[in-house]
């Protein structure tokens, strides 16, 4: 059990004898009254969403989720395959349940699973990732006014609005959360 207040975004909550995955959580506190969790979840098994509103205090039932530090392989047409770095345990994720995370898995790079009754439900993404810019055009200086960006695609084929200075090669900081450009990167 998980009080109202504790949950936060990823927890993984048992509703309707599913599994739901918390994806947005917003707290509300009134002044007067109870505080209360507003709570957006995704259902592992069908993608159906649910929208709660839990006070802090009242609990509910959570599913015992694992979590496994995992090596991102490779992809294929149809799953990412992921191997767990203690137990060398393989790993399948159908592309079509996490086709959003496709721009931010990169190959060797190291990943947390989170496992529900043998079944990964999510890939946790770091908050900051370094990426390649694979595909940029120039732009002289004094074209524009200060501030001025314009869009990249990293090696991924993840897109970002960078600065003009950012150049074909270079490397970039990303914030993830937001697919918002953080800073060059020298390496």
């Amino acid at each position: 059990m998980i009080r109202g207040g504790d949950i936060v975004k990823g927890s993984c909550l048992l509703q309707k004898g599913q599994p739901y995955l918390v994806v947005d959580r917003e707290f509300h506190n009134p002044g007067k009254g109870t505080a209360i969790a507003r709570v957006k979840m995704k259902s592992i098994k069908d993608g159906a969403v649910l929208t709660m509103t839990i006070p802090t205090q009242q609990e509910v039932e959570d599913a015992t989720v694992d979590v496994h530090t995992c090596q991102f392989q490779y992809a294929d047409s149809d799953n990412y395959h992921f191997m767990d770095n203690e137990s060398f345990d393989q790993y399948e994720v159908p592309i079509s349940d996490m086709v959003e995370k496709k721009c931010y898995l990169k190959d060797g790079d190291v990943y947390d699973l989170s496992i529900w009754e043998t079944k990964v439900i999510d890939i946790k993404i770091p908050l900051k990732m370094v990426f390649t810019v694979a595909e940029s055009e120039n732009y002289i200086k004094g074209d524009t006014v200060s501030g001025a960006t314009k869009p990249i695609v990293t090696e991924t084929g993840l897109t970002v609005r960078v600065p003009l200075f950012i150049k074909q090669d270079e490397r970039i900081l990303v914030n993830t959360e937001t697919n918002e450009y953080v800073e060059r990167v020298n390496s």
